[in-house]
């Protein structure tokens, strides 16, 4: 797996990815011993890069799931001082990231790590990870109209579509309902999106299932490190659906 230069230099801890461009672009920086002054190079987990002549150090991977609570920013900073998933991580020594997000207001399962190629493993669409979701609607939805979620809805020029979709259980006097979403995909507010086509408010969304992880034995705000044999076994789940 390949990512970009800037990113690299910027998942080390070294300094922020705007000013690793300045840096590639000012020819302050070396991969395998050449001078790269071209954003967007791509470079692998075996090449050799220098910062102002000192070498990039290769962190330990580290990996993590944690339960995220609703009102909590899936990002590793903010420029309204909401809080993130990184501050639930503020005494561990390493710089992590989010593995894809969930909205402000979603809450559930998402991984955090400081491996890039491991993030990207998970991320591609071509490597259809099924993640599981129950969502409670302020409508309850049609057979047709769940029907239409599996069939697929464009939105914004882009095909949505459930894998598997099922109503768990309705509430007839307050018409709202809850229901079960797989999907392979991972579009930006892809579930509120797709609800909001069939004319369907969402009023809660919780992430279940992350391929074969769980949010079993975790309450809102915990976390802990995944086992070297649950990130071998995303890798190889990943790898047998390209």
């Amino acid at each position: 797996m390949s990512e970009r230069l800037q990113k690299v230099i910027a998942n080390s801890g070294i300094t922020s990815r705007r000013k690793a461009e300045n840096l590639i672009e000012d020819g302050k920086v070396r991969v395998n011993g050449k001078v790269v002054k071209e954003l967007g190079t791509k470079v692998t987990s075996q090449d050799e890069i220098e910062v102002n002549g000192v070498p990039v150090e290769k962190e330990e991977p580290v990996y993590f799931l944690l339960y995220k609570p609703r009102g909590v920013i899936s990002s590793v900073s903010d420029d309204k001082n909401r809080k993130t998933v990184t501050d639930f991580f503020e005494e561990l020594d390493k710089r992590i990231y989010p593995v894809g997000r969930l909205d402000y207001d979603t809450s559930g399962l998402i991984i955090l790590t400081n491996d890039g190629e491991f993030t990207n493993l998970l991320l591609h669409p071509r490597y259809q990870i099924e993640k599981e979701y129950v969502v409670k609607t302020k409508k309850i939805p049609s057979n047709e109209e769940l029907k239409n979620l599996k069939k697929g809805i464009t939105s914004d020029g882009e095909k949505l579509k459930a894998k598997h979709v099922k109503v768990l259980s309705t509430d007839k006097k307050k018409n709202t309902a809850i229901v079960k979403v797989i999907l392979h995909q991972g579009k930006n507010r892809q579930i509120r999106r797709m609800f909001e086509a069939i004319g369907c408010e969402v009023d809660k969304l919780k992430r279940e299932r992350f391929g074969f992880l769980t949010l079993a034995g975790l309450q809102p705000g915990e976390s802990r490190a995944l086992t070297p044999h649950e990130v071998k076994q995303l890798k190889v789940l990943a790898q047998k659906n390209c």
